[in-house]
């Protein structure tokens, strides 16, 4: 009866053991994939702003931008890869921070290595926050009221990318919506006040 016992116990590890293996890159510890999380620019820069803080507790953003990746076009304003550079003028260093929702190994925020920063330097001047109250959600939809709509009939996957910095001469923070992916081969560029959320020009 002993060795049916320990027989049963046996065939009940190995059972758990042999249904239970590492979870692979790009899935939860369940085993299930895990769903790519898309992003607005604000919240993507929100997530990063914690570590950035911990890295420098002046830390400022000078610009944000999203990656153009395959399948996914950002007609909502939402991405899952967003890039942007901090400054400390503390420090008098920049750093880069970039927040990833895709699935994979480099899901979530990470940095890359100081680089020198100049505050006196008008072209790369951090904002303050408080300057951002649009979302690129809003800045799509504005854009789209500008020539986006009838270029995204034309072209319904054509993919889009969004930008944001700080005009140091006029004091203003700006989106720039580019459709077409970057913004070197843009077919159409609107710029947003980042503020207000009005409309200013297309480039």
């Amino acid at each position: 009866m002993k060795k049916i016992s320990r027989l049963l116990l046996c065939f009940a590890v190995a059972l758990v053991l042999g249904c239970s293996s590492p979870s692979e890159p790009g899935q939860s510890a369940s085993g299930s994939k895990q769903q790519n999380q898309l992003e607005t620019g604000r919240v993507a820069l929100q997530k990063m702003i914690p570590q950035a803080r911990f890295w420098s507790q002046d830390a400022q953003p000078i610009r944000l931008e999203s990656e153009v990746l395959k399948d996914i076009n950002g007609h909502d304003g939402k991405l899952g890869f967003w890039r942007a550079v901090f400054a400390s003028p503390a420090k008098q260093k920049a750093e880069t921070f970039t927040w990833s929702g895709m699935s994979g190994p480099d899901r979530g925020v990470s940095h890359g290595s100081e680089d020198s920063f100049t505050p006196t330097n008008r072209s790369t001047q951090p904002f303050d926050l408080n300057f951002l109250r649009v979302d690129t959600d809003k800045a799509f939809e504005v854009a789209q009221q500008h020539g986006g709509k009838q270029l995204l009939v034309k072209e319904p996957t054509l993919p889009m990318k969004y930008m944001l910095d700080w005009d140091a001469q006029a004091n203003q923070l700006k989106w720039h919506v580019f459709y077409g992916g970057n913004d070197l081969s843009a077919k159409l560029t609107v710029v947003v006040n980042a503020s207000t959320g009005e409309f200013m020009h297309k480039e």
